[in-house]
């Protein structure tokens, strides 16, 4: 079911609040001083029921100048506008100033009121309906049907009742499957209840008990009950204006510009990238670091702008630009924004988000320009490669590029599907790299390792451990094992147990190291057959100490960080003691020593390597197999 939502636009005092009781038969002036000055100050809020038994939520805006963030707040998220031209009074600058900024909120449909039908002749009212056809020229209501009604007589109000009943069958179906985001435009205590705020929800759908999180403040909180219209629910949906009772937050800690939204669906920024457009009927123009008002949703900012491809932006011209932020916001790329002038307060422009989470640029910058191109045209899977291609320092799981773009998790996986299977990106355990960061990473490996083999040429690899340490260190162990397989697969290493080395390495041995390994091996098997050596005493300068390397793991084996045996033989003294414990279940280390006929020192320095293997467990002065 579609849930629309109409908004009024116009001057003070052209008659929007009036208009609206005339639809509704409820008033929307409901602070003391709207009804002691007859005009609109905050936002009003009201909905009724249109003959194709849609319910259509109503916003009423504030018109006066004073008032503008306030009406700014409240065209968030409308359907349909109602724009309130006075017969009596015709165009006039908020009129103007209104009809710019529901174009940079991309309003796409609305009906142009002509109200207080009843105070002028025809002659007059045709003088304004010719302004106002020539002051929306070329805007999205150029071709917008002009209606005369009278509000307080009801004159033409059942025509405009059928009229937005007519457009809101072409309204399009608000997107329900992204993470629940509402823009909060008001804060406040029932008492009995605690904390209840309202919105019109723009995506996704929220019910009772749901976890949802305050942006940018991080406030966890629990949906208590919603009401749409003033009647209980369990779920809202994507359109619906809401009021919505949270738990666990107090009514001090929020204000108006506050995001209510899905855990992990946003990220805060203090900066922003956007495609800038200003008004032509202006004679403002923008150039760098010029302070300016930045409305988003229903927030205010104070910014600074950094236009990135032109010196001066003109009235009625265009540019990229980059917003740097006073305050830290949540967005959604291709959100719409509005820009007013800081002082004195003036709408001179607006535009779209492309980039939520930009890095500080450089301006006149070709690479930078071209990526917002690209982000421009909203194809998601072009946008990724840009945002992962500009974060090579970074790796990406998938929640931080569903917080990036803030589209939902099929959405994305598809996307990044695309992107892998085209060779764009490269997937190490569901951590996502642009593929030139896999390049570079792969660089790094290669250039480590060339100089691990310079440097000790007889090892046959560098521990993985170390190597991760070296390239990566940022990556879990089963994120490196899952690289290096990768990298085995296209032929650029090897591995070898725990070891890595270069596809196209290996060890070769030249005469004289040859023959200092013949040397160790005969120190190592005679006269005593379970001989240990310690280390020190083999190596005898740098050439024994590297053979004696290579030697380990191969034909030696080293039992801790002194001693080392010949591998043959420790694999039969391994073996040997295994099947005593399976006939015997236990050995002391004075029947070990006995067994052997070798020292003591030796058979413990034997058993304690066993223990550590986990061949043998040692239970007071006895040792059984670690296995039964």
């Amino acid at each position: 079911m579609k849930n629309i939502i109409i908004g009024t636009a116009g001057h003070i005092d052209h008659g929007k609040t009036t208009l609206i009781k005339a639809l509704t038969g409820r008033d929307t002036d409901t602070l003391e001083e709207e009804k002691k000055r007859g005009i609109s100050i905050n936002l009003g809020f009201t909905y009724f029921d249109l003959p194709n038994s849609k319910r259509a939520g109503i916003v009423d805006v504030p018109g006066h100048e004073k008032f503008i963030k306030n009406m700014l707040a409240g065209a968030s998220g409308i359907d349909i506008v109602l724009f309130v031209v006075a017969s009596d009074e015709g165009v006039m600058p908020q009129t103007i100033e209104h009809l710019d900024i529901l174009s940079f909120l991309n309003i796409k449909k609305g009906i142009i009121v002509l109200t207080k039908s009843d105070t002028v002749d025809d002659e007059f009212k045709q003088l304004v309906k010719d302004d106002i056809r020539e002051k929306t020229k070329g805007t999205f209501l150029e071709n917008a049907d002009i209606l005369e009604v009278d509000s307080i007589s009801k004159k033409g109000i059942n025509e405009l009742i059928k009229k937005i009943d007519i457009i809101s069958n072409d309204i399009d179906e608000k997107n329900g499957n992204s993470p629940a985001r509402l823009n909060i435009d008001r804060v406040f205590s029932v008492k009995g209840f605690g904390t209840v705020v309202t919105g019109t929800l723009m995506e996704g759908k929220i019910s009772v008990d749901d976890d949802l999180i305050v942006y940018p403040k991080m406030l966890q909180t629990k949906i208590r009950s919603i009401q749409v219209h003033g009647e209980n629910v369990k779920t809202a949906y994507a359109g619906q204006r809401t009021a919505i009772n949270i738990s666990n937050i107090k009514v001090e800690e929020l204000k108006r510009g506050d995001v209510l939204a899905s855990p992990n669906s946003l990220e805060d920024s203090m900066m922003l990238d956007i495609k800038l457009s200003l008004v032509k009927h202006s004679n403002k123009s923008i150039k760098h670091w010029d302070r300016l008002r930045l409305y988003h949703g229903t927030r205010e900012i104070l910014c600074r702008v950094v236009p990135l491809d032109k010196d001066i932006v003109k009235p009625g011209e265009s540019c990229y630009a980059q917003l740097r932020l006073e305050e830290s916001i949540v967005s959604k790329k291709l959100d719409n924004i509005v820009l007013r002038n800081y002082s004195p307060l003036e709408t001179i422009g607006g535009g779209i988000i492309l980039d939520t989470k930009p890095k500080k640029h450089k301006r006149f910058d070709e690479s930078i320009i071209n990526s917002l191109k690209i982000k421009e045209k909203g194809e998601i899977k072009d946008i990724l490669e840009v945002y992962l291609k500009n974060n090579l320092k970074s790796y990406h799981t998938l929640k931080d590029i569903m917080s990036y773009s803030g589209e939902n998790e099929s959405i994305i996986k598809n996307a990044i599907d695309e992107l892998i299977n085209a060779n764009k990106v490269v997937n190490i355990s569901n951590i996502y790299m642009h593929i030139n960061q896999y390049k570079n990473l792969k660089e790094s490996i290669v250039q480590c390792l060339n100089d691990y083999h310079k440097k000790y040429r007889l090892r046959s690899g560098m521990l993985k451990e170390e190597l991760k340490s070296k390239v990566e260190s940022r990556f879990k162990t089963k994120e490196m094992d899952i690289l290096l397989e990768k990298l085995q697969l296209e032929n650029i290493i090897k591995l070898d147990g725990n070891l890595v080395s270069k596809y196209d390495f290996d060890v070769k041995l030249n005469d004289k190291q040859r023959e200092i390994k013949t040397i160790i091996q005969k120190q190592l098997k005679a006269p005593n057959t379970y001989t240990l050596l310690n280390i020190n005493d083999i190596c005898i300068n740098n050439y024994y100490e590297e053979v004696l390397e290579y030697m380990i793991g191969k034909d030696i084996e080293k039992l801790d960080d002194a001693y080392v045996m010949d591998k043959e033989i420790y694999e039969n003294t391994k073996n040997n003691l295994i099947e005593y414990l399976k006939e015997n279940n236990e050995i002391t280390l004075g029947q070990y020593r006995d067994i052997l006929n070798s020292s003591r020192k030796n058979c413990m320095i034997l058993l304690e390597n066993f223990d550590r293997n986990k061949i043998t467990k040692r239970d007071d002065n006895k040792r059984t197999l670690y296995n039964k």
